[in-house]
């Protein structure tokens, strides 16, 4: 799923890389790091201080509060997109400017138990759907208007990848400054 993780703070886990094939093993992995990131993202926030969370987690970087909301953002957004292609042949998708909604003023201040519940809900509910799935399902199909068409496979892989690869930005955070 991803490359060797790479000393750019950027990706801490390494870039996001889909693998060449998918298999039940593969999906099952990948859906177990969705159901463990909620769990995962309050261990790696806790007993953190306001102060902390408005530290950028690289130089030039959202904050942690933003990443925090990024998440919830990104993940409802991949959760639509997947219903949607269950339920539509080849819809195309809206994209988000996610630079502009992590400025916003929720983002940027508002408190992290918010979406911090939204990812609670809204995990339970994405990996019931995805454990539901039969294999030809995965191969399901939405267009994103700017890079083509996406399978429900390599969504389930991105999203495994992006719960990862957000969380690691804390934990490093958190390692590098002896929090």
């Amino acid at each position: 799923m991803t490359t060797p993780a790479a000393t750019d703070p950027r990706f801490p886990v390494g870039k996001f890389a889909p693998p060449a094939a998918y298999d039940d093993a593969f999906r099952a992995a990948a859906i177990a790091t969705l159901v463990a990131l909620p769990a995962n993202l309050r261990t790696a926030l806790s007993g953190l201080t306001d102060a902390q969370l408005a530290t950028p987690y690289r130089d030039g970087g959202w904050t942690v509060r933003q990443v925090v909301h990024h998440l919830a953002d990104s993940h409802v957004n991949s959760y639509i997109r997947l219903r949607f292609a269950l339920t539509t042949e080849r819809p195309t998708i809206m994209p988000y400017p996610e630079e502009v909604w992590a400025e916003l003023p929720d983002a940027k201040n508002g408190p992290i138990d918010t979406s911090l519940n939204i990812l609670d809900g809204l995990h339970a509910r994405w990996t019931m759907l995805l454990k539901s799935l039969k294999p030809a399902e995965f191969g399901r199909v939405w267009v994103h208007p700017d890079h083509g068409e996406r399978t429900v496979d390599w969504m389930t892989a991105l999203y495994s990848w992006h719960s990862r690869h957000h969380t690691a930005h804390v934990t490093e955070l958190r390692r590098a400054k002896g929090w």
